[in-house]
């Protein structure tokens, strides 16, 4: 990957691997999501709010994962003289800078959303879909964003693509295990207009199941028999992290994990690649 990414590299890796043996293009469904909201629960916690600034602030609490803002002084103490002077809720806040609209209507602020994760969160699945495919000398095409259907998706009333846009529905990102798969039960929700489409070209089982991720279950690899690994690369006092981030800290935000309390996957993810990319450049 030449540098760190999220944790969808390990299934595209042996996916791309697996379909390599069998042709040399391919076709995926990247992009499907963001254009049609395949996520609802994120959006909705976002659809009430009282102006731009609120959305801004309770979207950049939702995105908040990997660490508690509170404990951000505390995780980066050796650096934090220099990283102080950066806001990440205005690099957040400036995505938008180029989509400014007046906002009135849940639909308005679902759209913000999308727009925030097509201009972030799929550029990072684009990169892991490149790099990993062409790892295995394998072509992938993404259909969903010809530039046409993007325009046209794009042109689409979020009341199409989503069922009711005045009730927030909460769901915890990081719950482990099947979270997606409970809220569709719930509210047979997302990618209304795609699955509407598709039912005249696959069968009612596959058009109107429920959301399946792609993200491999680090949430358990990072206990079990992984425990020791995840201990001996990040508790060692010759670990290199630790001239950016504070030991005590992490010991206590890793401990959380381990100890069932918090799935902190997505920061033991980030350290372990902090850490070996710090190993191998200097």
């Amino acid at each position: 990957m030449e540098e760190p990414r999220v944790g969808q590299s390990y299934p595209n890796f042996y996916a791309a691997k697996l379909a390599s043996k069998f042709g040399k293009v391919v076709l995926t469904g990247t992009g499907g999501d963001e254009l049609f909201a395949g996520y609802p629960w994120r959006y909705y916690r976002a659809v009430v709010n009282d102006d731009f600034d609120h959305y801004i602030e309770k979207y950049f609490g939702f995105w908040q994962r990997m660490v508690p803002s509170g404990t951000m002084p505390s995780l980066l103490g050796p650096v934090w003289d220099e990283a102080r002077q950066t806001s990440p809720i205005d690099i957040f806040r400036g995505v938008f800078k180029e989509h400014a609209s007046e906002l009135r209507r849940p639909e308005d602020y679902v759209n913000h959303s999308l727009y925030f994760e097509a201009k972030t969160f799929l550029n990072g699945l684009l990169v892991v879909e490149d790099k990993l495919a062409m790892a295995h000398g394998l072509e992938s095409r993404v259909p969903f964003l010809d530039n046409d259907l993007v325009d046209f998706a794009m042109k689409l009333p979020a009341k199409m693509k989503l069922g009711n846009l005045t009730e927030v529905v909460s769901l915890n990102e990081n719950e482990p295990g099947g979270k997606a798969q409970r809220y569709y039960e719930r509210t047979k929700d997302g990618k209304l207009i795609l699955r509407k489409m598709m039912s005249r070209h696959i069968p009612d089982e596959v058009a109107e199941r429920e959301k399946q991720g792609f993200s491999a279950p680090d949430a358990s690899w990072f206990k079990g028999e992984s425990i020791e690994y995840v201990k001996r690369r990040l508790f060692s006092n010759t670990a290199r992290i630790y001239d950016l981030v504070d030991r005590k800290t992490v010991r206590s935000l890793v401990d959380e994990h381990l100890e069932g309390r918090q799935n902190r996957r997505l920061l033991i993810w980030s350290l372990l690649n902090l850490e070996q990319i710090m190993e191998s450049s200097f």
